[in-house]
Parts: structure tokens; C-alpha cells; sequence
């Protein structure tokens, strides 16, 4: 009777052996956690982790995918495997570089600007390997249904009191516009100024003119009252000469 005790014990262990294993294969994703994972946290660490799942090829390469509130230039590269760039694309960011080992996990942070004001962040995830199979993992939960490729899912906690959300390039050019628009009052206002300075300007350069073509008239003046002396003077030479000769 033992012996086949032992038979039926064996069958629900291998079946458990079986399901675990085909949990932890399942279990191989995308992970993404942060110490500040709250809502509107500043210069906050996000990391992420890519499980390697095959045996034969290395991670080469990670798509992200952000989410609404996220844009790449707010993020910059932290931490990442020996050789690996950061890439900002149109809809997130690529860290590539070289292979790793199989089966090693690709792990990299990223410093975030401020994270949003959101309850958690989706980051769709695709994870390309050297042989150019590519894992995606971007799959959300539908009703009671868990996903076989999900996204890595970051919750954020509510938001400290009074915490506010950092302006944005928008929201800057805008204050800039409405900065230039404010001060084209002051600027029409200096111009003005500009033009009546033109103006004095060229008065003053106006009242030398006439100034320079008065000490002209002065000259010619003095000239010919020193001429009429002259000729004054050679008269009354020549009268005295013949008065002598006389």
C-alpha cells in the first residue's frame, strides 16, 4: 500500500512542479519601481529591469513607451549596462548597446524632470534581442483577465501637500510671449525716445551745420573788410608818394 501512496503523492507534486514552472516562465517581464514613487515628486529615479528570457541571445536593445505627462526631454540617463545610450524617440526613449549575456537581465534609470500628477504610469515596453526576436510587453489588464506580455505598471502616490507641477517649455513660451507682449508697450515707448534722441540728434547736427556755414559768412565777411583795409592802405601810399613827389 505505501508504494502506491507514494505513486499518488508523487502525481500532484509534478503537477505543481509543472504549474510553478510554467509560472515563472510566465513570471519573465518588465519591471519598473522608484523610491519616489509619488505624484508630482521632483528629480525623482525611476529604474527598470528586462528580464533576458532566452538562452541563446543577449538583450541588445529596450523601446519605451511614456506615458501622458512624460515627454523625453524630461528624462535623462542614470544608470545603464556598460556601452549603452540613451535615445530620445517621438514617443519615448531606446537604451541600446552592446549584447548581454543571455539570459542576463537589461537593467537601466532614468531621472525624471517630476513625475505626473497620476495615480500610476504605464510604460509599454519592447525588448529586442541579437538574434532580432523582439518581446513586447505592452499588454494592460482587461476586466478580471491578467495579460500574458504585460506593461510594466508604476504606482505613484498621491501628491505632497502644496506640491505643484513645474511649468512646462509651453507653458514658459507662452509666459515669454505674454513677458514680450507686456513689455511692447515700454519697448514703442523706448522707440520713441529712440526717435525724438534721433531727433535731438540730428538738431544739434543741424545747428552745427549752421553754426559751421555762420563762421563761413563770418569769414567771408572779415575777408573783405581786411581786403578794403588793404586797398585802403595802398591809397593812401600812393597819395603820400605823390604828394613827396610833388
Amino acid at each position: 500500500m505505501r508504494p502506491r501512496l507514494r505513486h499518488r503523492s508523487a502525481a500532484p507534486l509534478l503537477a505543481l512542479g509543472l504549474v510553478l514552472g510554467a509560472a515563472g516562465t510566465a513570471a519573465a517581464h518588465v519591471e519598473v519601481g522608484s523610491p519616489t514613487a509619488q505624484a508630482l515628486a521632483v528629480d525623482a529615479e525611476v529604474a527598470f529591469s528586462a528580464e533576458g528570457e532566452s538562452s541563446t541571445a543577449g538583450i541588445t536593445d529596450v523601446k519605451v513607451v511614456l506615458p501622458a505627462g512624460l515627454t523625453p526631454a524630461d528624462l535623462t540617463l542614470a544608470k545603464a549596462p556598460a556601452g549603452w545610450t540613451f535615445t530620445p524617440t517621438a514617443e519615448g526613449f531606446t537604451v541600446a548597446g552592446p549584447a548581454l549575456a543571455p539570459g542576463t537581465a537589461a537593467e537601466w534609470t532614468v531621472r525624471v524632470l517630476q513625475l505626473p500628477d497620476a495615480a500610476s504610469l504605464v510604460f509599454k515596453t519592447l525588448v529586442g534581442y541579437s538574434d532580432g526576436h523582439t518581446d513586447r510587453w505592452i499588454e494592460l489588464p482587461q476586466g478580471d483577465t491578467k495579460p500574458q506580455h504585460p506593461a510594466p505598471v508604476l504606482a505613484l502616490t498621491p501628491a505632497a501637500p502644496g506640491a505643484r507641477a513645474l511649468p512646462t517649455d509651453g507653458v514658459t513660451l507662452s509666459a515669454s510671449a505674454s513677458a514680450s507682449a507686456s513689455a511692447s508697450p515700454p519697448a514703442s515707448a523706448s522707440g520713441s525716445p529712440s526717435a525724438s534722441a534721433s531727433g535731438s540728434a540730428s538738431a544739434p547736427t543741424v545747428a552745427a551745420g549752421g553754426g559751421a556755414d555762420g563762421g563761413g559768412t563770418t569769414a567771408v565777411v572779415l575777408g573783405a573788410v581786411a581786403g578794403v583795409a588793404v586797398l585802403a592802405a595802398l591809397v593812401v601810399l600812393v597819395l603820400r608818394r605823390r604828394k613827396s613827389a610833388s
